[in-house]
């Protein structure tokens, strides 16, 4: 079994020093008590900060931790006072955990804070660097390590990196305002496997990643370079069997009996979160003061039970809502109670296992309503711990764990009149009913459990990198490539089959402006001056613009994906009888598309018509290339056409016109000794498979294909007929 490497911020042991004495204990928090269970099940090592800095402690007590954390599979990674400041109270909380829950206005954009964090995931990458081994797992977590993926890339080209954000990811529009956002997408795509809790997140990354970085992706995997990368959902689940038994455990059992002592009768409420602005605390808190409002047959009968663990105890704004969540707390108090009746007990600290079960398995109702949340376990344990199936969830939709607890009780948090109603809705629900939507739940959950969710992304790693090593296998290596030249060298009939755009030359955003540079045409002159060379140059370009680019070369050419041909100073010839009537029909319905999607542009040809939208809006562009698909395929159904999507165009054409058609004429013309044929994409892929199995067959870019072999883009295949050209 290959070892897991676990690299996070924190690790799952905190060291504290009182009295010049270190202390450890368990860290608090969804990853570390998460991941832990997983861990011991494995050979594992954890990565990551004690939670004590450096400048704190001595070089003795320095050694006296690590051999400490050693015996807990631990590797502790040290930081100093100044550090930790800029770095994780800095850009992490002032920038990134604001910024990514939609708190543009609570984010800080601090060069030097930056500076920190660049400064600190360098620190964590010479760290695992030392530690990796060439079969290790390495698995980094969340957002304040978000360079480090591509920061060990550099460091360990051929390493399994798995990346999970546990915070939401945002939304394009929020995303593109964080000044370093290509450093943090760059950073992040290191990853061969980038996870998030919900395909919402999935979304806005790919997104980003095509709108900032131009990287297009299909069906989550992007191509970058050599490399494929997986962006996928897996939400994250919780230790199931922990929670399910909670309520027959001795210690809660002593829990439970004093609570319900002091509350008696009446139904409960519990709202347990950590002390942050993203959880939506004063929002229920003024829903609650509705619910009473509305309802006073329910005053003496229900009571609040608000929990808020202290956070960021020393941040203005996390100070301001402590007072905030304190006033409110008084007020509704203050305004709704009686003698021997307090509506809401409020609690500021953190609760061991056994108090916190205790509350799950006597609560009537929880309210989870964050404002923002990556995926909120409590909203998960809760319903876990009802046993007899008896308590509502109350979830805020904005909550990752929303799209798979669908029997909760979802809500808009900002609708304080909706959370008021769903309380006195949980609070009268039949009793048959509270159990059918647990079952549900409880079923869902204890088969997606954090075990599971580990297991299945590790899985989903080593499937990523066993996709990439089927890849490179093709890759035209070194070795290949010295056999190519020499091939090419002592052969006297050679055959090269080029396409043009995205082969010899890159895209551009204006298919008129990709006309061949100087090198270029410098490139094909010297190849088809060679007198045992034949030069194809096929193209989807209309027949008019490849002679203008290149009819003045002693190259035959193939136009329009091969429904035109040209040898050598010869005429243009058809390789099908033209059929135009077709594009009456046709041609009115892509320009209703391209009026609808600003920046796209329609082409018509001899034999084809095709939709541009390289210029328009990459989601806008293609979301309309499925419309258009689907409105025009039934009408091609019986006209001997077809649609075929390229690299951000839709093309409909003459079905009998295919480039592999086109360059049997030239395959039977000699018997050929050297064969050499490139392409970029679907079109060429009719042309790598009429080829016999001996020619070199390349394919730029990466992808399913028939060809034999791949390079990385059309800089490294220009370099290939550089090199056959000097020899």
């Amino acid at each position: 079994m290959a070892r897991l490497l676990i690299v996070s911020n924190r690790l799952p042991v905190s060291v504290t020093k009182r009295a010049n004495e270190l202390r450890f204990q368990p860290s608090v928090g969804g990853l570390a008590t998460g991941l832990s269970s997983f861990c011991d099940s494995r050979q594992s090592l954890w990565i990551g900060w004690p939670g004590i800095a450096s400048d704190k402690i001595s070089t003795d007590q320095k050694q006296q931790i690590t051999r400490r954390l050693k015996k807990e599979n631990c590797r502790p990674v040290f930081m100093a006072s100044k550090d930790t400041q800029a770095f994780y109270r800095g850009f992490c909380n002032s920038t990134i955990w604001p910024l990514f829950h939609y708190f543009p206005s609570y984010t800080i954009y601090e060069n030097a804070n930056w500076e920190s964090y660049e400064k600190i995931n360098n620190i964590f990458c010479e760290a695992v660097a030392k530690l990796a081994k060439p079969d290790d797992l390495i698995w980094i977590q969340d957002y304040q390590l978000m360079l480090l993926p591509w920061l060990l890339r550099k460091k360990l080209p051929k390493a399994k990196i798995g990346f999970f954000l546990h915070i939401p990811f945002p939304s394009f529009e929020m995303f593109r305002l964080l000044p370093w956002r290509s450093d943090i997408l760059k950073g992040i795509l290191g990853a061969d496997l980038i996870g998030f809790h919900t395909y919402d997140y999935v979304r806005h990354f790919l997104s980003s990643a095509t709108r900032i970085e131009g990287i297009e992706h299909s069906m989550g995997m992007l191509t970058l370079g050599d490399r494929i990368v997986r962006v996928d959902a897996f939400p994250m689940g919780i230790d199931y069997d922990k929670y399910a038994t909670a309520c027959e455990n001795s210690k809660v059992k002593k829990r439970i009996v004093p609570i319900r002592k002091k509350v008696g009768d009446r139904k409960i409420i519990i709202s347990i979160d950590r002390l942050d602005y993203t959880k939506g605390i004063i929002h229920r808190l003024e829903a609650f003061d509705l619910f009473l409002s509305q309802n006073p047959q329910y005053k003496e009968k229900v009571t609040l039970i608000l929990v808020a663990v202290p956070s960021r105890t020393d941040v203005k704004n996390y100070i301001e809502l402590r007072r905030e969540i304190e006033w409110l707390v008084g007020r509704v108090n203050g305004e709704h109670g009686t003698f021997g009746w307090v509506p809401v007990w409020y609690m500021y600290r953190t609760l061991p296992f056994d108090k916190l079960a205790a509350l799950y398995c006597i609560a009537d109702v929880a309210l989870v309503t964050p404002l923002r949340d990556g995926m909120n376990l409590i909203a998960k344990e809760f319903v876990a711990a009802k046993k007899n199936g008896m308590g509502v969830l109350i979830l805020s939709e904005m909550a990752g764990a929303a799209s798979e607890l669908g029997e909760a009780i979802t809500v808009n948090v900002h609708d304080k009149r909706a959370i008021a109603d769903a309380i006195k809705h949980a609070l009268e629900m039949p009793p048959a009913e509270q159990i059918e939507r647990n079952r549900l739940m409880q079923t869902r959950l204890s088969r997606y459990t954090v075990t599971r969710w580990a297991k299945v992304f590790l899985n989903s790693l080593q499937d990523v990198k066993r996709i990439q090593i089927e890849l490179s296998v093709r890759k035209l290596t070194d070795q290949i490539e010295i056999k190519l030249i020499n091939e090419y060298k002592t052969s006297t009939k050679r055959l090269l089959l080029l396409d043009y755009d995205g082969t010899l030359v890159s895209f551009s955003d204006r298919p008129e402006k990709a006309g061949p540079d100087r090198k270029l045409r410098n490139l094909l002159g010297k190849l088809a001056a060679e007198s045992r060379n034949e030069l194809v140059i096929i193209s989807g370009r209309d027949k008019k613009t490849l002679n203008n680019w290149l009819g003045d070369l002693s190259v035959s050419l193939i136009a329009e994906h091969g429904a035109w041909v040209r040898s050598q100073s010869g005429q243009w010839q058809a390789t099908v009888p033209l059929l135009t009537d077709w594009k009456q029909h046709i041609k009115p319905i892509l320009e209703l598309f391209s009026d609808r999607t600003p920046g796209s542009t329609v082409e018509e040809k001899d034999f084809s018509l095709v939709w541009h939208y390289r210029r328009a809006d990459p989601e806008l562009g293609s979301l309309r290339s499925l419309e258009l698909k689907n409105a025009i395929l039934n009408l091609t159904e019986n006209l001997g056409i077809g649609i075929f999507e390229g690299s951000k165009i839709l093309e409909v054409k003459d079905t009998r016109i295919t480039k592999g058609n086109a360059v049997r004429r030239w395959l039977g013309k000699k018997k050929w000794d050297f064969i050499l044929a490139a392409g970029d994409d679907y079109t060429d892929e009719d042309m790598f498979a009429v080829l016999h199995e001996s020619a070199y067959s390349i394919r730029v870019g990466h992808g399913t294909s028939h060809a034999r072999f791949c390079l990385d883009s059309v800089h490294d295949f220009r370099l290939l007929l550089q090199k056959m050209i000097k020899i």
